[in-house]
């Protein structure tokens, strides 16, 4: 595509895209700070590894019931609407876990947040298929999505800072006084997107189950799960395999993060700009193969340099979450809109289920002699991550994008003539 019908992006559309982008912000540092906590908590709190996993893992265990459930009537409902009380639900929730003082309420107050994390994550994707027409809709994912690599580079630090500082529930307590400008921000400035309410509605459990058994929805289901299941089978064990394996200190762990964050976020947004330009395949099918190589690469690193640390866990972050830009434009794609909010929160429950699948099973070939010892089977894990990463290669090209439309959506309307709310 030459420069001059390069797709363009309006400027009350970046606007929108970078209130999404402070929605995904939030909600990712929420998502990550607690692993880095792990040690402060079970000592702080006196529960076992086993509890603390429970913490962890109830976060998407919550997120895919409330996704499911939500999808069977959230095509009924502005897109607007659905991400505010989302979004308002999950600032309330991370505040409680900031004030949780035992395990039972860190638990409840953990999965209550998953539950609205996850449905306001499903809501920004399906405003992101609703606003942005399919050829500028890596653009819009890309910086939407960089705000995983901002959390690593500014969130996490200034989260364990606080956490050493002032105590456990300080970075939970801060995220939530961050969230109330944001909600407001979106309060104000998200149009009503109602356009996909057009037609007639049956049973929601007919519409659930339509929008489940669409052929083209079950490939980017499988291509979903496939892609997570190859990025998070690695990374729970990664900081811990640097430190034991490679001989990096906790304070080079640190470094090594931001360091690689910053890196990725530079990149994802320009992954977004190539994948409106080259296409979505081609890009996505690049970053793939690299991202397999980066795999088997980090997963057998020797001791190694902080600076051979940086460029190794860089090249896997610039890669395994540089593919999910072309693929949920992909995926988007394959969702008729008048099942996109149906779609993306299944497609949101199948991201959160391979999330607690992975560590599971990363922790079935993963093991360690003693606290201290270095891990071993950890380029087994790598392996099996490689092989899912090939799956999803194989899977991409059966994912198509949907024939069908609607009269009017906004993305079709002028920049102008975008309905803002009072």
């Amino acid at each position: 595509m030459n420069a001059g019908s390069r797709p363009k992006i309006s400027r009350s559309e970046w606007a929108i895209i970078f209130l999404l982008a402070a929605v995904n912000f939030t909600h990712i540092v929420d998502f990550v700070i607690i692993m880095p906590l792990s040690a402060q908590l079970m000592r702080e709190l006196a529960i076992s590894p086993e509890q603390f996993t429970h913490i962890v893992s109830v976060y998407g265990i919550a997120a895919t019931i409330s996704v499911l459930a939500s999808a069977m009537i959230v095509d009924r409902f502005d897109r607007r609407t659905v991400l505010l009380t989302a979004y308002a639900g999950f600032t309330i929730s991370t505040f409680f876990c900031g004030l949780a003082d035992n395990y039972v309420e860190l638990l409840i107050a953990r999965g209550l947040t998953g539950a609205c994390g996850g449905l306001a994550a499903s809501a920004m994707m399906a405003i992101i298929g609703d606003i942005f027409a399919d050829n500028r809709r890596g653009t819009a994912i890309g910086a939407v999505t960089s705000a995983f690599a901002v959390a690593s580079v500014i969130g996490l630090p200034l989260g364990l800072f606080l956490a050493t500082r002032i105590g456990r529930g300080a970075p939970f307590l801060l995220l939530a006084v961050a969230s109330v400008p944001v909600w407001i921000a979106v309060f104000m400035k998200l149009p009503s997107l109602t356009s996909h309410r057009t037609i007639r509605h049956q049973s929601p459990w007919i519409e659930l189950y339509q929008a489940a058994k669409n052929p083209a929805h079950l490939r980017s289901f499988a291509f979903m799960f496939s892609l997570v299941m190859g990025t998070f089978t690695i990374i729970p064990f990664l900081a811990p395999y640097l430190e034991l394996n490679c001989g990096q200190s906790p304070d080079n762990i640190l470094v090594m993060y931001a360091c690689a964050g910053g890196i990725t976020f530079i990149s994802m947004n320009l992954i977004g700009r190539l994948t409106d330009r080259i296409g979505k395949r081609p890009v996505f099918l690049t970053i793939a193969v690299a991202c397999i190589a980066m795999t088997l690469t980090i997963t057998n690193l020797p001791v190694v340099s902080l600076f051979g640390a940086i460029l190794a866990a860089a090249g896997f972050m610039v890669s395994a979450s540089g593919r999910f830009i072309p693929a949920q434009a992909m995926m988007l794609g394959t969702a008729e809109p008048r099942m996109r909010g149906r779609f993306t929160n299944i497609n949101t429950a199948v991201q959160h289920f391979a999330t607690g699948t992975a560590p599971w099973l990363a922790g079935k070939v993963v093991s360690q002699a003693d606290k201290n010892a270095p891990l071993e089977g950890y380029a087994t894990a790598g392996y099996i991550a490689a092989c899912f990463a090939i799956l999803s290669i194989l899977i991409s090209f059966t994912v198509h994008p949907s024939t069908v439309t609607i009269s009017k959506t906004e993305a079709e309307l002028e920049p102008e003539k975008v309905p803002a709310h009072a």
